[in-house]
């Protein structure tokens, strides 16, 4: 009888030994092969440059490429962390790999060699905007006149191009501001007389009040938006763009475009 138990009892511990080694080596196997880390896009934009990202009456970050790049992330699986940057410091961010690309409202014009980019996803030009009151209709009426643009800017690059020297040194100064929200408090205040800015952002920023702003019909430059990403970093790129291509075709990008413009922006496969 003890024989016979001490028989059982063997086989029972080398079952117990057999069942434990084969649920770690199933748990080891799982870690391996089937538990992935989900991709989280570190998204990096200027929180205060409507309507492409800004922050909310609730305190929320909302705007137009923000919603394109939740829609985006959503679709591919991953996870997004929106980070608000100073303008000034994204190529730091962009480097030192706080972010993974830059999805503002970001032109590519000038800055092709100095970023990897998806292909161009909307058009858009660099205008004035002045005081209705004040009359202005084209550059000449710039003479004299305190201008602002943002640092850091489009804007900014186009006026120091040396096909713009002459309208520059027209000016009675040109200001760098920090955002367009406070250079539109400036020039109602008077303390400025003409903002250099995206039609897009002046568009928004006019709503309910156009009657106080105007633009001049003549652009001070054409230009185009894309994503940018570290030089070099074509893996990431070509999946968002391949993406972005997808959300053209089953009609996504038209409908949120449609959302915040009231018609379709995509210039993608045109």
């Amino acid at each position: 009888m003890k024989s016979n138990f001490s028989r059982f009892a063997a086989v029972l511990l080398a079952a117990m030994l057999l069942f434990t080694a084969f649920v770690g080596c199933s748990k080891e196997n799982k870690t391996a092969e089937d538990i992935q880390e989900v991709f989280t896009l570190k998204l990096g934009f200027d929180a205060e440059f409507p309507p492409y990202g800004y922050r909310d009456e609730n305190g929320d970050y909302v705007g137009f490429d923000i919603d394109m790049a939740k829609a985006l992330c959503s679709r591919l699986g991953w996870n997004i962390e929106l980070i608000p940057i100073d303008w000034d410091s994204k190529d730091f961010e962009l480097e030192s790999g706080s972010i993974d690309c830059i999805w503002n409202g970001f032109t590519m014009n000038g800055r092709e060699d100095q970023y990897t980019w998806t292909d161009a996803y909307m058009d858009n030009s660099q205008v004035f905007i002045t005081r209705a009151a004040d009359g202005i209709t084209d550059f000449a009426g710039l003479a004299g006149k305190v201008v602002s643009a943002q640092k850091e800017s489009a804007a900014e690059t186009a006026l120091k191009e040396e096909e713009n020297a002459d309208l520059l040194s027209s000016f009675a100064s040109l200001e760098l501001c920090a955002n367009y929200n406070t250079a539109f408090m400036e020039l109602e205040s008077g303390a400025i007389d003409a903002i250099a800015m995206d039609i897009g952002v002046a568009k928004f920023q006019m709503k309910g009040r156009s009657d106080a702003f105007a633009i001049l019909e003549q652009p001070l430059q054409a230009e185009q938006y894309g994503i940018g990403f570290k030089l070099g970093n074509t893996e990431l790129r070509d999946k968002v763009q391949a993406e972005l291509m997808n959300m053209v075709s089953d009609g996504t990008f038209a409908q949120i475009s449609n959302n915040w413009f009231g018609y379709d922006v995509c210039i993608l496969g045109k």
